[in-house]
């Protein structure tokens, strides 16, 4: 058994017997309904400006951005215009590819040993598929879920939320429906490609090898997210009513404690607290740093523009003038050319 997964593992379930004990056995429902929320996100709130502002003070003395083409000289060699930008224009090109298609991992290669010791590239587009579609999974149920915190429903939400239900799964008979809510696709794909994305970190050794405690934790809190959530929406049949009050208390700062939810709610309620108060101190602050990276916000206009370090301090030096004013005649005596004779 390797260590970092289990370490994470562990840390995940002794989250969930805490919140679990703390509001069934305790009654800690004030503690992990109302004031670890608000302390979550506050440190959410706090971590994630620093981090941005952080980065944004951060000189940049160099065009730094990375290539995969051409870059724009000479009028008769052809430019690789996205993958080497030469303007402003084709770096938001670039960065609209990666952000919403992610454009570079989608042309990530595997190294593959054939026989006779020979090599060769093979094209891996399931990384790139499990991570667009956990990211995708994760934007729509994050605005599926605004509607518990908005009264009246914005109209896009309720534009996601119908899109995401519109591949409904259908069961055998019309008897197995009755009472059954609507099923969202993007819970489900949330929960799939998190577990996929978790056993390629196990499974591969290559991946398992530069994979971290820091790497595993988020992906088992998002499982625990994703499984609490769907055994609320499906099993549990939660009362929807009255979770639409208590997130409206927290945004409206006047909490009151639901009466009709069970403890697993709360779980879910602190699986999201403590995820947003790790995310500005995780790697899961990309979300934020792909638009401060000079390597990709940047266009690689070097040939064309010329560039100065504008964060170079004033420096005194001492220029061969003033070196040879000052050993001039020590220089003659020792037989070594000077520009100026005595």
């Amino acid at each position: 058994m390797n260590a970092k997964y289990m370490f994470s593992l562990v840390a995940v379930i002794v989250l969930f017997l805490l919140a679990y004990a703390g509001v069934e056995g305790a009654g800690l429902h004030v503690l992990f309904g109302i004031l670890i929320p608000y302390a979550a996100i506050a440190v959410f709130t706090v971590g994630f400006v620093w981090r941005i502002v952080n980065w944004a003070q951060s000189p940049v003395p160099f065009r730094i951005p990375t290539t995969c083409g051409q870059q724009k000289s000479l009028t008769w060699i052809s430019p690789a215009a996205i993958d080497n930008p030469a303007t402003n224009g084709a770096v938001v090109i670039r960065m609209i590819l990666e952000i919403l298609l992610f454009r570079s991992l989608f042309r990530n290669l595997k190294f593959h040993f054939n026989e006779g010791n020979r090599f060769s590239y093979i094209w891996e587009k399931w990384l790139w598929l499990g991570a667009l579609a956990f990211h995708w999974a994760f934007l729509a149920v994050v605005i599926r879920h605004l509607r518990f915190f908005a009264e009246p429903v914005p109209f896009w939400v309720q534009w996601v939320e119908q899109l995401d239900s519109f591949f409904r799964v259908e069961f055998f008979t019309d008897f197995l429906q009755i009472g059954l809510p609507g099923i969202f696709l993007s819970g489900l794909v949330l929960l799939a490609a998190a577990v996929y994305l978790l056993l390629r970190r196990i499974i591969i050794p290559q991946v398992k090898y530069i994979s971290l405690a820091a790497d595993f934790f988020p992906l088992f809190l998002i499982i625990g997210i994703a499984l609490s959530g769907i055994a609320m929406r499906y099993f549990l049949k939660e009362d929807i009513v009255g979770i639409k009050e208590f997130t409206m208390g927290l945004v409206t700062f006047h909490p009151s404690i639901p009466a009709n939810v069970s403890g697993i709610f709360y779980v879910h309620l602190f699986f999201v607290s403590v995820l947003l108060a790790y995310f500005p101190f995780s790697k899961l602050m990309h979300l934020g740093g792909i638009f401060m990276s000079p390597t990709r916000n940047l266009a690689n206009n070097s040939r064309t523009q010329r560039h100065v370090n504008i964060w170079n301090y004033p420096v005194k030096v001492h220029t061969y003038e003033e070196y040879e004013e000052e050993f001039r005649e020590k220089m003659i005596e020792a037989g070594l050319p000077v520009e100026k004779e005595l």
